[in-house]
């Protein structure tokens, strides 16, 4: 752990009180504040010393607001796409078109083969952080592997799936 990484590490300590209320004014919700947080020690960890941070307690407060807003963004795409799933779900057309449910077929083979086709680790993380409801964190920590790690696993397969889904290549 260099310099920097050290002292960010013991400021987020000192000043975690404070970082949580900052957090928790912009996410809402004392848990996620929490998570917030928590994802910062890892970003900490991974500070090098090949700038010099003038100002330490400005930086962390930057990374915490950086993190919640990322955060809150994500949550929001989340918020949207379970109303999407409801709307579609509670759409009051009880009686699809056949093209429509030879459409919604289609794709949802084209998704399952695409699910199935993830490679692993990629499935296994994907599974259980959208299917068994687990965080991010809990997957790293239960498979010994960065937090970082498991974001991309997930933003892969989500892209993989979305590319599946709307009839696209995965690589592009």
């Amino acid at each position: 752990m260099g310099a920097n990484s050290a002292v960010l590490a013991s400021l987020i300590i000192t000043e975690r009180s404070a970082l949580l209320r900052r957090v928790e004014r912009l996410v809402d919700d004392p848990a996620d504040a929490e998570e917030v947080v928590q994802s910062m020690w890892l970003k900490v960890q991974s500070v090098d010393d090949t700038r010099s941070i003038l100002s330490k307690r400005a930086y962390l407060f930057r990374l915490a607001r950086n993190l919640a807003l990322d955060f809150r963004r994500s949550q929001q795409r989340r918020g949207r796409l379970a109303d999407e799933v409801q709307n579609i779900l509670t759409d009051s057309d009880d009686a699809p078109g056949q093209d429509r449910i030879v459409d919604s077929t289609q794709m949802l083979e084209r998704v399952r083969t695409a699910a199935l086709a993830l490679p692993e680790p990629t499935r296994t993380i994907f599974r259980l952080n959208r299917f068994e409801g687990e965080s991010q964190q809990a997957i790293a920590r239960r498979l010994g592997i960065s937090a970082t790690t498991v974001e991309n696993h997930i933003r892969r397969a989500l892209a993989a799936l979305a590319a599946a889904r709307d009839g696209r290549d995965p690589e592009t």
